[in-house]
């Protein structure tokens, strides 16, 4: 599990566009990589739409932001071209950037169990080390605390 002080894993993924990003190549700004278990879904739609808002104030710091999820590349073009989020999404369907980052976990759902991916954030300072990390995040003032931590780095 990753944890903050440690450098981020050297992950590629395909976004909502079909091209590849490098987490390596964001080094030398801060980077915001939030994960979220599912496109157009009212919790997840409302973390997307909290970042799309605050956009403006994370890049005013030079920071990039990256949402992560294990939906396909069509879902998240659809998400992405929807809502006008400014950011790419990764489809990280073979989970690699989840269990990189430590972000699945046993999950509950109408009595069931399962593998769900916990809603985290993490805040990757311009070498690529986490300098702040939020598990198990509530979406309410979320994006607004994380820009916060971002502008005191």
């Amino acid at each position: 599990m990753l944890e903050t002080g440690q450098k981020a894993p050297t992950l590629k993924g395909v976004v909502q566009d079909g091209t590849t990003l490098a987490l390596a190549d964001l080094r030398g700004h801060p980077v915001v990589v939030y994960f979220y278990p599912k496109d157009n879904t009212p919790g997840c739609t409302s973390q997307a739409l909290a970042f799309r808002d605050l956009y403006a104030r994370f890049r005013a710091h030079a920071c990039q932001i990256v949402g992560v999820s294990r939906d396909s590349v069509a879902s998240h073009a659809k998400f992405r071209d929807k809502h006008a989020l400014p950011f790419p999404l990764v489809a990280d369907t073979d989970e690699s950037w989840c269990t990189a980052f430590g972000v699945l976990g046993e999950k509950v759902l109408y009595g069931k169990r399962h593998i769900g991916v916990i809603r985290s954030t993490f805040l990757l300072d311009a070498n690529g080390v986490v300098a702040a990390l939020w598990r198990h995040v509530k979406v309410p003032g979320h994006a607004q605390a994380v820009l916060e931590r971002l502008a005191h780095s």
